[in-house]
């Protein structure tokens, strides 16, 4: 069986493996495409934390089901599933809550384990999501999923005003996410590329951070209170500042990315605009079926979106190119058909 791994920062290649021992109450399939995203990229460049090596990549899945046990969950051999990467314990303080997302102990696929850049994978039942969509899309629910979430935490209505600064993969997710809602969604990002795509995905307007006044924009677009919600997705000191002073009064902000750096605050804000400071990670399964639903409804760009589709074979080589020139790429799909 054939698997991407990557040895050490910066050397990945492609290997032939024993296939593991299924568990047999779990499905197993074969893999159809695996999408890479910014943890795939730092693990590759050695600077994700939570990474041991050598470890094979891979969270983002489309797959076939090939064998199945009895279930009353309607899952059959032949299905295409994508699935959720994320493990839960069902004992710490967040499981006990319900939200099995923020688990103590989460391992996601392809991060703190082995992911599913292989030929085959088994899974549990309870982590697999059919839905009759193309390849592709069943490939993107889960990164948009991440989005999704954030937009869920914001409590986002389609009375609401909502900022987004990035438009990388899980920026996009909350573009799309909110605009499904029906919120007016101000997109937020250097690339102007990459504000194309939000507009395609439910944005209604682009702010081009690197020769727009974002204050100014936001003022202007918001008859000068402020959005009502601002998603971060970016990871950059000076977008969590922003997030809090651009934000409306009694305004709600979702921090998505990690800043890499201490971060000073006027808190001030917090007390005076009595904001909501939440936190998003990962995705809960009423998000994946959410994602699942704008799918259906066509209301994602799909193609936009995705910037190569390469065989296992190229991986290594395409995970250089992107290491080196990290701009070039949104999403990067592997194939294995």
């Amino acid at each position: 069986m054939r698997a991407l791994v990557i040895d050490r920062p910066g050397e990945a290649r492609v290997i032939d493996m024993e296939r593991p021992v299924a568990d047999p109450l779990e499905a197993t399939m074969r893999i159809r495409r695996i999408g890479l995203c910014g943890t795939d990229l730092s693990t590759y460049l050695g600077k994700n934390p939570l990474v041991t090596y050598p470890r094979i990549p891979g969270h983002e899945v489309a797959a076939t089901l090939e064998r199945v046990p009895a279930n009353d969950l309607g899952l059959v051999e032949g299905m295409n599933v994508t699935m959720s990467p994320y493990t839960s314990c069902g004992k710490c303080a967040a499981c006990r809550q319900g939200r099995v997302n923020a688990c103590r102990s989460n391992q996601t696929l392809g991060v703190q384990r082995d992911g599913a850049l292989m030929d085959r994978i088994s899974m549990p039942l309870a982590k697999l999501y059919a839905a009759p969509l193309p390849i592709e899309e069943l490939c993107l629910v889960e990164p948009l999923t991440v989005g999704c979430h954030a937009v869920a935490r914001g409590r986002v209505s389609a009375a609401d005003t909502v900022a987004i600064y990035g438009c990388g993969g899980v920026g996009l997710g909350a573009v799309s996410a909110a605009a499904f809602r029906g919120a007016c969604v101000i997109a937020i990002d250097i690339d102007e590329r990459k504000l194309a795509i939000a507009q395609k995905a439910g944005a209604r307007y682009g702010i081009h951070s690197g020769r727009d006044d974002v204050h100014s924009k936001l003022q202007e677009m918001t008859g000068g209170h402020g959005p009502d919600v601002i998603i971060e997705a970016i990871g950059r000191s000076d977008t969590f500042r922003a997030a809090v002073e651009e934000v409306a009064f009694a305004g709600r902000v979702v921090y998505i990315g990690y800043a890499k750096d201490m971060i000073s605050y006027e808190t001030r804000l917090f007390v005076q605009k009595e904001l909501d400071i939440l936190g998003s990670r990962n995705a809960l399964p009423q998000d994946f079926r959410e994602v699942i639903r704008m799918f259906e409804q066509k209301r994602f760009p799909t193609a936009d979106a995705i910037s190569a589709t390469v065989p296992l074979e190229q991986a290594p080589a395409i995970l250089r190119d992107w290491s080196e020139n990290p701009a070039a790429y949104t999403k990067i799909m592997i194939t294995f058909d």
